[in-house]
């Protein structure tokens, strides 16, 4: 079994593609204008009072503004979904855990991360469907 077959497995056809590819490129888009800001400043977006040091803000915001970026492009889609999983992981853990906000609230929740991090962990484990860059590069002995 190549590299690239383990990584992707087979790509998603059909409508179920289509889905995928409307999904990659809203969420995308959500994700580079979530990490825009981000990227601007990346070893200090959060603040010095934050806590959170400086390599770990910066992997954040790379995974935000450039995981968008990879997700619209269906681009190194499963490094880049495991970046911004990654990130979610902990973004639900401040919310929910450190800042005690409720999964669904109007000034605060927990519900957008676990949202994007579900997202993540469908691209890690279904691929970025066959309308992506990633299809075009990785065929997997396609015609």
């Amino acid at each position: 079994m190549n590299l690239s077959k383990l990584a992707y497995g087979d790509f998603v056809r059909g409508r179920g593609a289509v889905g995928l590819l409307v999904l990659r490129l809203v969420v995308g888009l959500a994700f580079m204008l979530h990490g825009w800001g981000k990227i601007q400043h990346p070893f200090s977006w959060m603040g010095p009072e934050a806590g959170m040091p400086a390599l770990l803000q910066a992997l954040a915001a790379i995974s935000e503004f450039g995981g968008g970026l990879a997700w619209m492009l269906g681009a190194l889609t499963p490094l880049f979904s495991l970046g911004i999983f990654c990130t979610m992981v902990v973004a639900t853990h401040m919310h929910a855990v450190v800042r005690g906000d409720p999964f669904v609230g109007r000034e605060g929740s927990f519900e957008p991360a676990l949202v994007y991090l579900c997202v993540a962990l469908l691209f890690i484990l279904i691929g970025p469907g066959r309308w992506s860059v990633d299809a075009w590069l990785f065929k997997n002995g396609e015609g």
